[in-house]
């Protein structure tokens, strides 16, 4: 492969930048754009250390800073790699690495050194894209775990299913290679309670990935209710600031307002919604309308309801839309104004949580309810959790073949069982990247910046 460079810093100005190159001429490139302040020192060129000297292009010494050179395979490439750091200007930046590309190097593309730490065996895929998690991580759990798989634990897991797959494998094979001999070193049942061992295994990986989804991409979540019920009060208190204009005038918010916020450990993509209500106003209408189709499309409704007012058709016209929706189950109704009215709703939803969007009063309930909805109970702390839906959908694919293995146990023979074995055995190893598409490969890196 070629030797590439990229700025591994945000572009901006900044106290330092760094430029990494990677490949086989790294060093001879750094060489070339870096003059050390003792060339004796550098000429041995052991890794790890840090030398200082200045930095030159074909006009001469421009700036001064660090080199860092990390030999093959001690790197996180596998590379040769050098790092180079320079002041964090713009220019100054843009001319180091301007110096590495005249000097030998080509444009690293987006996620090109996490790609090549991959290809060269360093890091497993989905080391690789807990290592994309790390950097896009906006809620505390996302990063706990996305640190945690980049440190190979949830490649751990997949492994030790696959060793105990595999295993099994070799058993079926030695009874289609031997079937007059006993050369099998599982019998049927055995095998049997292994794979449903298995399978329990697969299925809780594919289940926490309910989790690992609102902790990460974060839950589609609409506040719908009635004009003047605290909706946008609602939606201030999530955020922690003053994100909606709130009145006593009734229609204030006529569009949606959207928010990105923490919610526990949970992140909500929250769109505040007009009240939903009767009205002869044209642009308020389509602000109602917008808000019946955020109800269609949510993965969470808080229907947010007033205590201090008696229900009344237009709380009645909500409670029907989100009943013709079909989305009871995704629904936490929200009992406000509990700071000015002790009156209770009867509420044919499961959930209802009592708040007061003014004081905070029951915020923790909500975190509490809303978090349960979406698995949290149900996740110890150091249980893997499955992030992104790719690995979710080979991991159902793997327990779905082991399903059918023991299926197969039940009615025909263990030749039969093997080929969804087999098919098992592939689903882990793409999770993995053990046997992975160079199409799905390329479309994961592809998402990551360039320098990475």
């Amino acid at each position: 492969m070629s030797t590439v460079a990229a700025i591994g810093t945000p572009h901006g100005k900044g106290g330092v930048a760094m430029i990494r190159i990677s490949g086989e001429d790294a060093f001879a490139v750094a060489e070339r754009v870096f003059v050390p302040a003792s060339e004796a020192r550098f000429g041995e060129k052991k890794g790890g250390r840090v030398y200082y000297g200045s930095f030159r292009d074909n006009k001469g010494i421009f700036d001064d800073g660090l080199c860092i050179l990390f030999n093959a395979p001690h790197s996180f490439t596998g590379e040769n790699v050098a790092e180079l750091y320079c002041h964090g200007g713009v220019l100054v930046t843009q001319k180091l690495l301007s110096a590495a590309l005249s000097n030998g190097a080509t444009m690293a593309g987006a996620g090109e050194f996490t790609k090549r730490a991959f290809i060269n065996g360093k890091i497993s895929l989905t080391q690789a894209e807990a290592i994309g998690g790390i950097i896009d991580s906006v809620s505390e759990k996302h990063l706990t775990v996305a640190a945690r798989q980049a440190g190979g634990s949830l490649s751990r897991e997949l492994d030790s299913v696959y060793g105990e797959l595999k295993a099994l494998a070799a058993s079926v094979y030695a009874f289609i290679d031997y079937p007059d001999e006993d050369m099998t070193d599982v019998s049927i049942p055995e095998m049997r309670e292994m794979l449903k061992g298995i399978k329990s295994r697969l299925d809780r990986l594919a289940g926490s990935h309910t989790y690992g989804k609102a902790i990460s991409e974060g839950v589609s979540t609409a506040i719908v209710g009635k004009p003047n019920t605290g909706k946008s009060s609602l939606l201030n208190l999530i955020c922690g600031e003053e994100r909606a204009i709130v009145t006593d005038i009734a229609g204030t918010t006529r569009d949606i307002v959207t928010e990105t916020v923490r919610l526990g450990d949970l992140v909500l993509r929250l769109s505040d919604t007009a009240g939903i209500r009767e009205s002869g106003d044209t642009v308020e209408r389509l602000g109602i309308e917008k808000s019946k189709a955020a109800i269609e499309s949510a993965s969470l409704i808080l229907a947010v309801f007033d205590l201090s007012r008696p229900l009344d058709p237009d709380d009645e016209s909500l409670i029907s839309a989100i009943i013709n929706a079909h989305k009871e189950d995704k629904t936490v109704c929200i009992l406000n104004k509990s700071d000015i009215s002790e009156c209770t709703h009867r509420l044919p939803f499961e959930r209802c949580v009592t708040i007061s969007a003014r004081s905070g009063e029951g915020i923790d309930s909500l975190i509490e309810t809303v978090s349960e909805m979406f698995g949290a109970g149900e996740i110890g702390e150091n249980d893997e959790i499955v992030i992104n839906a790719r690995q979710c959908a080979a991991v159902v694919n793997a327990s779905s073949a082991v399903g059918s293995a023991i299926e197969a146990l039940d009615s025909f023979t263990q030749d039969i069982a093997g080929m969804d074995i087999e098919r098992a055995l592939s689903a882990i190893a793409e999770a993995d990247g053990r046997s992975v598409n160079e199409d799905i490969v390329n479309e994961i890196f592809s998402r990551f910046c360039v320098g990475k």
